[in-house]
């Protein structure tokens, strides 16, 4: 459909809770969905939340094939995820590099949940209820933090990791997202 804008920290939708979906299977989501993903491949994106392109609801999608933006990250099916629950399956934490479409070219380390359980609905309706790990379950729950108003910079325990990729990497590809 068409590649949209994508939202700068800072603007006020991006930290605001966005509204849950009623409806599933109708034109409009169709419309938003084939426009979130038009613009997370143009982006090389991992992931992208509704409200990073203006739009207040709780709708996510993410995946991931070979991406030049994540050139050592497994493979994450591609997923519609709508009105999603996250679960810690434990624990654990694991620091990880991370960066936004919100957030250009920075960088930040950021603890996540090594294991969780995502629950929600696809664009039908349609339950999903899955247990993840690794850079999969990193994505989801920094994908989903774009629905509660949190943006990654907001994770970081120490601000010394935390930056321009230019600056924190110099003269080399940045890590994983």
């Amino acid at each position: 459909m068409a590649v949209r804008a994508v939202l700068k920290m800072g603007h006020p939708l991006l930290f605001e809770r966005a509204r849950e979906v009623e409806r599933f299977g109708t034109a409009e989501l169709d419309a938003l969905l084939a426009d979130m993903l038009d613009t997370m491949e143009a982006l090389d994106g991992a992931g992208l939340a509704a409200p990073q392109i203006g739009v207040s609801l709780r709708v996510v999608v993410f995946g991931l094939k070979r991406n030049p933006r994540y050139p050592e990250a497994e493979e994450v099916p591609y997923t519609v995820l709508i009105n999603p629950l996250i679960r810690a399956l434990d624990e654990a934490l694991e620091d990880g590099w991370e960066g936004c479409l919100s957030v250009p070219g920075m960088r930040g380390l950021v603890p996540r949940h090594r294991r969780i359980n995502y629950r929600g609905q696809d664009q039908y309706g349609t339950p999903i209820d899955r247990d993840v790990a690794g850079f999969h379950a990193r994505v989801v729950q920094h994908e989903c933090d774009h629905l509660d108003g949190v943006l990654y910079p907001m994770r970081v325990t120490d601000l010394r990791n935390f930056g321009f990729t230019e600056v924190l990497f110099p003269g080399q590809a940045p890590p994983e997202e």
